[in-house]
C-alpha cells in the first residue's frame, strides 16, 4: 500500500487546487479521481470543468455571438445574410475547450509531481483510501497522513420530473443538446436555470422558466433582481414565479407538464425539459457511515472553522461541506487546507466571496444586500449609477443595468456592491479587493479610473454614496 503525506479525494476546483498547493509546499501528494468523459477517457477538473462552469460559459459565449449578429449587428453597420447556427460545431468547440483545460490540469499535476490515481476514492478507515473502479471493485489502496475530501456535488433530483437523459435532462444533459428545441421548459429560476435557459433562448427556443419561489432571485439585491426580471422577460424568457410543477411525463415527441400557479392547475407541453433545482453534496460511495464521518441532516460533511472533520487528519472542502457552491470558494478552501497542514495560518473570508450569474447582462455581487442591511437595522448609504450614463457602455451598445454601492452610514466602510450589466463578472473584483482590505466607498471614489471604461460606473456609484456623482 502506497503512503502519501496528503491524499486528496476528488479533482474538481477544490481538490486539484489543494493537491497542487500541497505539492508546492513539499508534501508527497496523490489525488484520486475517477471522472470519465463521454468518450470514456479519464479526466480531471470535476463537474466545474467537465459539465459545469466552463462548458456552460462556452455555450453562453457562442449563443451571445449568434444573438448579437442576429439582432444587433445592423446597429454597427454590419450586414449579415444567411445567418444560421451549426449546433454540432458549437458543441465541438465547447468539447475542445474542456479537453484542452483537463489536459492542462494533467500537465500541472505532472509539473508539480502530484500522483493522479484513477478511480473513485472511498474512506477505508485509519486514514486509508480504497480506490474503486467504475464497477465498484477495489483496485488499490492508499494511505495518507492527511486526507482532503473534495468530492463536490451532484444535480438534485425531484420526484415529479424524473431525468431520463433524453426529453427530461439535468444541467449536464442541457449542455449536450444536438439541436435547438422549439420549446424548452426549465424547472428552477436560479443561476443554473437562467444560464442554460439563456443559451437556448438566444438560439431560437421558446423558453419557459418555472420557479417555485414567489420572488425572482430571492438571494440577490432586490433592485438588481427586479430589473433583471424585466430585462430577461423583454429578451423573451417566460418567467413564471410561484409555479409548482406537479408532474412531468416524457413522451415520444416531448414532455407533458402539469403546473400549479396561483391556485390553478394548467397543462402544457414542451419539447425538452431541464431540471435545475439546485445541487446536493456528493457523498454517495464515499463510505462516510462506515468510516464514522459526521454529516449534517442535509448530507453535507460537518467541518470546523479550519475545515477539519470529526475524523483525525481528515479535512473537507468545497461543495461537499455546504455554503456557497462556487468553484472559486472551493479552490480557496483547498489552498487554505494545504497551507494549514504546512503550519501556515491562511483565512478564507466567506463574507466577501463574489457571486456571478452569467446571463446577459451579467449579474455580480459581493457583500451584503440592501434587504439584509435593513433586516439587521444597520444604517447605510446608497450610490447607484446606470450604464445608460456610461460613455463606454453607450459606445458598446450595452446600456442595460447599473452599479449599486452600499456603505456604512457612520464610517463609510464598503458593505456591498451589486452590478447588473456588461462584464459585471469582471467589475466585481475591484469591490472584493476593496472590502478585503477594509476599504471604503471613498477609497473607490478617490481612485482614478481610466476613461472611457465600464469601471467608471463603480467609481460614480461610490461617489453617489456621498451625493457627488459627476455624470448623472
Amino acid at each position: 500500500m502506497e503512503h502519501y503525506d496528503i491524499v486528496v479525494i476528488g479533482a474538481g476546483p477544490g481538490g486539484y487546487v489543494a493537491a497542487i498547493r500541497a505539492a508546492q509546499l513539499g508534501f508527497r501528494t496523490a489525488c484520486v479521481e475517477g471522472w470519465a468523459s463521454p468518450a470514456g477517457e479519464a479526466a480531471l477538473g470535476g463537474t466545474c470543468l467537465n459539465v459545469g462552469c466552463i462548458p456552460s460559459k462556452a455555450l453562453l459565449d457562442s449563443s451571445h455571438h449568434f444573438e448579437h449578429m442576429a439582432k444587433h449587428a445592423k446597429e454597427h453597420g454590419i450586414q449579415v445574410t444567411g445567418l444560421g447556427m451549426d449546433v454540432p460545431a458549437m458543441q465541438k468547440r465547447k468539447d475542445k475547450i474542456v479537453q484542452t483545460l483537463t489536459q492542462g490540469i494533467a500537465g500541472l499535476f505532472k509539473k508539480n509531481q502530484v500522483t493522479w490515481v484513477k478511480g473513485t476514492g472511498r474512506l477505508a478507515g485509519g486514514n486509508e483510501v480504497a480506490v474503486m473502479d467504475a464497477a465498484g471493485k477495489e483496485t488499490s489502496r492508499l494511505s495518507g497522513t492527511h486526507l482532503i475530501i473534495a468530492t463536490g456535488s451532484v444535480p438534485m433530483r425531484i420526484p415529479c420530473a424524473e431525468v431520463d437523459g433524453k426529453r427530461i435532462v439535468d444541467s449536464t444533459g442541457a449542455l449536450a443538446f444536438d439541436a435547438v428545441p422549439k420549446t424548452l421548459g426549465v424547472i428552477g429560476g436560479g443561476v443554473i436555470g437562467l444560464e442554460l435557459g439563456s443559451v437556448w433562448r438566444r438560439l431560437g427556443a421558446k423558453v419557459t422558466v418555472f420557479e417555485a419561489m414567489p420572488e425572482f432571485l430571492s438571494a440577490v439585491d432586490r433592485d438588481v433582481a427586479k430589473e433583471a426580471q424585466k430585462l430577461f422577460t423583454r429578451q423573451g424568457l417566460d418567467i413564471r414565479l410561484g409555479a409548482k410543477v406537479l408532474s412531468a411525463k416524457a413522451g415520444k415527441d416531448g414532455v407533458a407538464l402539469e403546473v400549479e400557479l396561483a391556485g390553478k392547475t394548467e397543462t402544457l407541453a414542451v419539447e425538452r425539459l431541464i431540471v435545475a433545482v439546485g445541487r446536493a453534496p456528493r457523498t454517495e460511495g464515499l463510505g462516510a457511515a462506515e468510516a464514522g464521518l459526521e454529516l449534517d441532516n442535509r448530507g453535507f460533511i460537518k467541518v470546523d472553522a479550519s475545515f477539519r472533520t470529526n475524523l483525525p487528519g481528515v479535512f473537507a472542502v468545497g461543495d461537499v461541506i455546504g455554503g456557497p457552491m462556487l468553484a472559486h470558494k472551493a479552490s480557496e478552501e483547498g489552498v487554505a487546507v494545504a497551507e494549514m497542514i504546512a503550519g501556515q495560518k491562511p483565512e478564507v473570508d466567506h463574507g466577501h466571496i463574489p457571486w456571478v450569474i452569467y446571463t446577459w447582462p451579467e449579474i455580480a455581487w459581493a457583500g451584503a444586500t440592501e434587504q439584509a442591511l435593513k433586516a439587521t437595522g444597520r444604517a447605510y448609504k446608497v450610490g447607484k449609477f446606470p450604464f445608460l450614463a456610461s460613455g463606454r457602455a453607450r459606445a458598446m451598445g450595452e446600456t442595460d443595468g447599473f452599479v449599486k454601492v452600499l456603505s456604512d452610514a457612520a464610517d463609510d466602510s464598503l458593505l456591498g456592491v451589486h452590478c447588473l450589466g456588461p462584464n459585471a463578472s469582471e467589475l466585481i473584483a475591484e469591490a472584493v479587493i476593496t472590502m478585503a482590505f477594509g476599504g471604503s466607498a471613498e477609497d473607490i471614489a478617490r481612485t482614478v479610473h481610466a476613461h472611457p471604461t465600464l469601471a467608471e460606473s463603480l467609481h460614480e456609484a461610490a461617489l453617489g454614496t456621498d451625493g457627488r456623482m459627476i455624470h448623472l
